[in-house]
This record gives C-alpha cells, structure tokens and sequence, in this order.
C-alpha cells in the first residue's frame, strides 16, 4: 500500500484539492472586461450606449461564478473604479465629500449583484430572473432617495439618451424602466449561458421588443403639434466673462471674499456682462423670440447691487415686450452661504412673475443654502412656464411639474458641458413637456416633449458668443409617470422584498 493509500485510509473523509474549472480561471477575464467596459457606461462624455448592456452580463457572470461575498467584493471594486473614473473623465474636482459619494454608490450598485448571488438559487427560474431587473431599478431608484447626487451618476437610463424609441419607457415608468430592462437582458443572457434554450430569452425579448415598438410608434404616430413660440438662449461674450473672472479671482482668497470687496473694484466688470447680456436680449428679441433664457449665474453681483441687476433686466423685458428668464449669482456677506443662485421670470410689463433659488447645490463645490424645491409654474400665452436651476434637473421627483415648457438655466464646464445636457432629454420626456437647457461654458440644447433635439449650441464651438435659437411647442402633455411618480420604482422594491422573503422559506435548490 503507497503512502498516498495509508493517508487516505487514515482519513477517509479528506477531499482531495479541486482543480480548478475553466469556468473560474475566466473570471478574471470577466472582470477585466466588464469594468472596462463599465468605464464607457457612466454617463460621461465618453459613453457608448451599447456598452451599458454588455458590462451587468460580464459581472453578473463574474458573481455566479465567484463565492457571494467575494464576488460582491470585485463588483463593488469594479464599481468604484468606474465612479473614479467618471469623476476623472468629467473633470470634477476629487475631495472627500466626492469620495465617500462614490465608495456609497458603488456599495448601492453592487446589492442587486448580491442578491442575484444570494437569491437565485433559493428560487424557480421565473422569479429568479426577476432579482436582478428589479435590484437594479430599485439601487437606481435608492440612489436619488438617500443621496445628493439624483441622476447625475448612477443611472443607467442617462447612457440611453440617444435611443428614442427606447426612451419613451421613461414617460410610464420613470429612468427606472431602463435599467430594469438592461438588467433583465443581463439576468437573461446568463440563464441562457447557464442552460442553452430558446424559451429562456422569450420573455425578455418579447418585452424589449414590444417597449422599442411602442416607443416608435409614439415618436411616429404622435409627435408634437400646434403652435410653436420662438425661444432664444442666449450667454455672455466670452471676453467679458473672461474679464469678470479675472476680476472676481482677485478677491477670492480675502476677507469676505466678492461680497466684501470695493464696489469700484467689481461693478465695472459686472455691468459689462450685464450690459452684453441685456444687447443679445434686444437683438434677439428684435428678430422673433418672445421668450429669452440666460444662463444660471449669468449676472454677477454683490447683494447691495442685486436690485439695480435686476431693474435693468426688467426694463428690458418690458421695452422688448418678452419674457426673460435670468439666472443670477448673489455675492452675500452672511453666513453660512455667503449668497445665492437664482433665477427670476419676468414678463412683458417688466414685472417678475417669480424668484426661484436652486434646490440642489452641488455636493462638496457650491455652499448656497438650498431653496425649497418649489418649482413655479406660471401660465402665459405661450403655455406653462416652469423653472429648475442647472442640477435640479437631476432629481426625477422635482422635475414631475405639469408645465408645457420647463426653462433651465445651467452653468457647467467644457469636459461634462455636453453629458450634462444630454441627460435633460430624459427629463423632458419623463415629464411631457418641452425643455430649454441654457448653458454657459457647456452645451445648450433645447428638446421637445418626446426627446427630440429642436436646437443646440456649443459654447466652445461658436467663437466668442453663444446663442440658441428654437422653434418650440408650446403645448406638452400629461405622462403616465407624472401621475402616478415612482409607483413602478416602490413596485420594484416591493418585489425584490417578496422574492427574498420566498427564497428564505424556500429550501437550496
């Protein structure tokens, strides 16, 4: 008898070491290629659509492959390098109030992975391949309830922006819908991976089948009609901003900041953008707008000097007989905000029809207290008029407003400009009416109530002035999610809780 046989006799319950599968040598290939390409599904300027479907299929084969807790571990990795790395690509600045925000996120991001992980084996085929669709919309759905960051990141629908047809989902569902879709293509490819049978993809297909088709049977049989209004965007020169900027830096670093310095010392370049801003208005209105949108933070101006900021524009507003909507900076010695970013609406008569402070100061860059997330909605011949300030935009639950036209007044910068406004066409069509996204040191844009691009103007691609100019419907309609919100979202959350209360009672399959 060997020395192998005397061991084994010794202890006849020793296993010997498994070898290694195929199956688990590949899955440091699954997770090289489903976070790189993750890093082109972020909502970024770099984003490929399709890459948004390819990434959840990769790792969610990674994790049923992968012990729960250990796969858990590389998805929420994978994750937080792809969140690193939006912040990176978008040229935000990285601190730790951004770094806390992304380690929270990926956690977020990783539990419908961990649940499938956990769950599925618990449950018959059905349901199982419900976890993950429905995990992902509700992660989606959590991230705007208890985080600062709404839709700016985290969201799969955003990647979408440019497929229509799918992007109708959005007015019955919310952004939800799309990620739940994306999710049930992922959990479905990988039942068919697990088993090969042509049954196995036929729900989903035939569900991804039928939303692609209603959605453009919407866009071609339905589209927006009536009358139009002409609506012109238009932004400081940029010599002028550049100019004020110069000024402003100035003071940054001194006691009190802007708000404190000698009024000599910065009226003169405030008056200019004001004065720029105030002759694109007349030129504008002179050719045809009836209603002309500035940028957020287009006028600058100390707290004492607000009142003479805003007379100016009335007169304006009143001598061209149009509305203005104007955004605002107010440079303020009280604490802890030390100002304000507005925006006010004034009509023809020169009188202001409402002041609205923007609701979701950007977390760790803007210290303005926030408003109270009223969105005014006014009546005029022209339809409803609605108001958000730049990142407003991002919280699908203030964007629910029954408005024809929604004014956006935005303030971004060169490297996420343009992913930034590309998102604002999920809003329009979650909300039925038409937007105008006004952007200075980004990409303006103006879509209708069914996500179509009407205008667009890139700051950096018109030499050294901005203006945008749409023809746009001034009559929106009624969405399905605008009455019913995010019933589809809790609906979600509600069935990941059922099927993982039935895979508790349920014995290991």
């Amino acid at each position: 008898m060997t020395n192998t046989a005397v061991s084994a006799a010794a202890h006849p319950t020793a296993q010997p070491p498994a070898p290694q599968t195929p199956a688990h040598r590949h899955t440091w290939l699954l997770l090289l290629l489903g976070t790189a390409t993750m890093l082109f599904a972020v909502g970024g300027r770099w984003d490929i659509a399709v890459a948004a479907w390819i990434y959840p299929v990769l790792l969610l084969r990674l994790n049923r492959l992968s012990r729960a807790w250990s796969g858990a571990l590389w998805i929420w990795l994978a994750h937080l390098g792809a969140a690193v790395f939006w912040v990176q690509e978008s040229a935000i600045g990285f601190n730790a109030v951004v770094f806390a925000g992304a380690v929270a996120l990926a956690a977020i991001q990783t539990l419908p992975f961990l649940a499938d992980r956990l769950l599925v084996h618990r449950l018959r085929p059905a349901p199982a391949a419900l976890v993950l669709p429905a995990g992902v919309a509700a992660a989606e759905f959590l991230i705007t309830l208890v985080s600062p960051f709404g839709t700016a990141y985290g969201s799969l629908a955003v990647t979408q922006h440019a497929d229509l047809p799918l992007l109708q989902i959005a007015s019955v569902t919310g952004p939800w819908g799309v990620g739940f879709l994306i999710g049930c293509v992922a959990s479905t490819v990988n039942r068919v991976w697990d088993r090969p049978s042509w049954r196995g993809g036929l729900a989903c297909t035939a569900v991804l089948l039928s939303v692609l088709l209603a959605g453009s049977a919407r866009l071609a049989f339905f589209p927006p009609q009536g009358a139009t209004v002409r609506i012109a965007g238009v932004s400081p020169a940029r010599t002028v901003t550049e100019r004020l900027q110069t000024t402003l830096a100035r003071f940054a670093g001194s006691q009190g900041g802007v708000a404190a310095a000698p009024v000599a010392s910065v009226r003169p370049a405030m008056t200019a953008v004001e004065d720029d801003l105030l002759a694109s208005t007349r030129r504008e209105a002179a050719a045809g707008a009836k209603i002309v949108i500035w940028p957020e933070n287009a006028v600058r101006t100390q707290e004492s000097q607000e009142p003479a900021a805003i007379a100016a524009a009335r007169a304006q507003a009143r001598r061209s007989g149009i509305y203005l909507e104007i955004g605002i900076r107010v440079y303020s010695t009280t604490a802890p905000a030390y100002g304000r970013d507005e925006a006010l609406l004034i009509d023809p008569r020169g009188t202001v029809l409402w002041t609205y402070q923007k609701a979701h100061p950007i977390p760790g860059s803007e210290r303005y207290t926030p408003g109270d997330g009223h969105v005014p909605v006014v009546r005029t011949p022209y339809g409803r008029l609605a108001n958000v300030i730049c990142y407003d935009a991002d919280f699908p639950a203030l964007m629910r407003t029954r408005a024809d036209i929604m004014l956006v007044p935005a303030h971004d910068w060169k490297e996420y400009g343009g992913a930034h406004t590309d998102k604002a066409a999920l809003a329009a069509v979650e909300g039925g009416y038409s937007l105008i996204r006004q952007d200075e040191e980004g990409v303006s844009a103006a879509y209708d109530d069914e996500g179509r691009v009407l205008a667009t103007a890139d700051y950096f691609a018109t030499g050294g002035r901005q203006t945008m100019v749409a023809n746009v419907p001034v009559r929106g309609g009624t969405t399905v999610y605008d009455r019913v919100g995010d019933t589809f979202a809790w609906l979600c959350l509600g069935a990941l809780a059922a099927l993982t209360v039935t895979a508790l009672v349920r014995p290991r399959r």
